[in-house]
């Protein structure tokens, strides 16, 4: 069912600073994005599907990510749009021509103050060299991460001790091992096979003292 112009932008007031309300708008008018809200998805915030088999652009979002960080890959994922509007499928996903989309959609919303001072100097530095998902980018990271609204006994892995355990969203339980590079090493249990997680990935921290814990979800 088609929503009227006033609900479309009630409902963007939900997910989107309300400064940065109009410029979505007019970019899913304009474009005719179908823009679908999912639920947590770990191997990505958002994508972007062009137009296919009689359907329009298509948008997704994970619906977890606070204002800002939704903003931001909702424009991401804008930039894929544009991009492939002037290039089609000959140049890379994440290439030159995206990095330039990307640097020009954000450009306004930091010269309009959209966000604040800190997430707006980490949108700095990163789009020097955006990469493809913002999460690769510890410092804009920990900038979004503070204006998450988190639940009680959920942490960024970072935060676990050394051999501490913790469980993901799916329910899976691991035992945090060091750091390489990036991302920590981490052992599921009780099979202990190895994962690669990446320091800021949310999860439940089950070290906390029981009367402190959070139910399970």
């Amino acid at each position: 069912m088609a929503v009227t112009g006033d609900e479309l932008r009630i409902r963007l007031g939900k997910y989107v600073p309300g400064a940065a309300v109009e410029t979505c708008f007019d970019w899913i008018r304009r474009y005719r994005i179908s823009v679908r809200i999912k639920h947590t998805r770990q191997s990505k915030l958002g994508d972007y599907r062009p137009p296919f088999d009689g359907n329009g652009h298509i948008i997704t979002i994970n619906h977890e990510l606070n204002p800002f960080a939704f903003l931001i890959t909702f424009t991401h994922e804008v930039a894929h749009l544009t991009c492939y509007l002037k290039h089609g499928n000959r140049v890379l996903p994440h290439g030159a021509e995206w990095k330039a989309e990307f640097r020009l959609l954000l450009h306004d919303f930091l010269e309009t103050r959209i966000f604040p001072s800190d997430v707006a100097e980490a949108v700095q530095r990163y789009l020097i060299n955006p990469a493809a998902s913002s999460c690769g980018d510890v410092q804009l990271s920990k900038a979004l991460a503070k204006y998450d609204n988190r639940e009680s006994g959920w942490v960024h892995l970072e935060e676990i001790p050394y051999n501490g355990r913790f469980r993901i969203r799916n329910g899976k339980e691991f035992i945090k091992g060091h750091r390489l590079r990036k991302n920590f090493t981490c052992f599921s249990f009780p099979d202990g096979h190895r994962y690669f997680i990446h320091p800021l990935m949310e999860v439940y921290d089950l070290n906390l003292p029981e009367e402190a814990s959070a139910p399970l979800t």
